[in-house]
This record gives C-alpha cells, sequence and structure tokens, in this order.
C-alpha cells in the first residue's frame, strides 16, 4: 500500500499537537478537523477502490454482510446467494477489518468531542493517539485487502 500524504500529513500534526496548550487546541481545533477529515475521506477512498479490485465472489459476499448495516435487507428477496465457504471467511475477515478501523475512528471522534466540551488537553492528546491507531488499523485493513486481489 501506498502512503497516502493525506494521513502522513495527519498524523504529524496529532503528534505535534500532543504538547499543544489549551488555547493552542482552540486556535487550531478547525485545522486538526479538516486534516483528519481529508485523512479519513483519503483512507475510505482507497479502501472503497480497493474493494472494487476485488474478485466478483469476495465483493459479492463481502455486500451480502452489509447489507444489513445499510437497509437493502429490506429489498425485495432475491434468490440466495450460493457463497464459497471459504470466500465467505475472506469477506468476514475483511469486514471485521473494517468494523474495527471504524470503531476506532468513532472512538477518536468521540474523545476530540469530549476535550472540546471540557477544554481538557489531557482528552485531545488521548484524542490524538486514537486519531493515529484508527488511521493504522484502516491502512492495515487496506494492506489485507489489497492481498485478496488477484493479478490478472
Amino acid at each position: 500500500m501506498e502512503k497516502l500524504p493525506e494521513v502522513e500529513t495527519a498524523k504529524a500534526l496529532m503528534t505535534e499537537a500532543m504538547v499543544w496548550s489549551v488555547m493552542k487546541w482552540l486556535r487550531e481545533k478547525k485545522r486538526v478537523r479538516k486534516t483528519a477529515d481529508q485523512a479519513n475521506a483519503a483512507l475510505d477512498q482507497l479502501s472503497a477502490l480497493t474493494r472494487q479490485r476485488w474478485p466478483d465472489p469476495v465483493r459479492v459476499a463481502y455486500e451480502v454482510l452489509l447489507a444489513p448495516a445499510t437497509g437493502a435487507a429490506h429489498e425485495p428477496l432475491k434468490p440466495r446467494l450460493v457463497i464459497n465457504p471459504g470466500v465467505a471467511l475472506t469477506a468476514q475477515q475483511m469486514k471485521e477489518s473494517d468494523d474495527e478501523a471504524y470503531r476506532a475512528r468513532m472512538d477518536a471522534e468521540a474523545a476530540f468531542d469530549l476535550a472540546e466540551k471540557q477544554l481538557s488537553t489531557r482528552l485531545a492528546r488521548e484524542g490524538c493517539q486514537k486519531a493515529i491507531h484508527s488511521w493504522d488499523l484502516h491502512e492495515k485493513a487496506i494492506r489485507k485487502a489489497e492481498g485478496i486481489i488477484h493479478p490478472k
């Protein structure tokens, strides 16, 4: 997986921000949020592009796993798909990796929200660490997803 400049910039900013004062946080919070959002968007885009390159059986199995979360389960009944157990396991493992990265991202955002409400640099530092961790998990999930792509 190539290093994404948006993620590297965000990681550097979060590392720098771990020593900021409350006043510096207040002045820089919009820049921090914008930089984090850009990193998340870049990772989301790369993740989606990677999944599009998966073999059809894996992509279909992954989409079946997403259906309950996206509300697609309310569509008219379709014939049941027969999915190879190995393919289903691969798709399940990928979804678990993606879900872990998403939970870490939401945890980081919650930490930043709480830090802002309480004007707490300690919580903001925690948010920085959690954001970096979430990006690391997302990158790990993408590398794992890239391993599924078969050369043509």
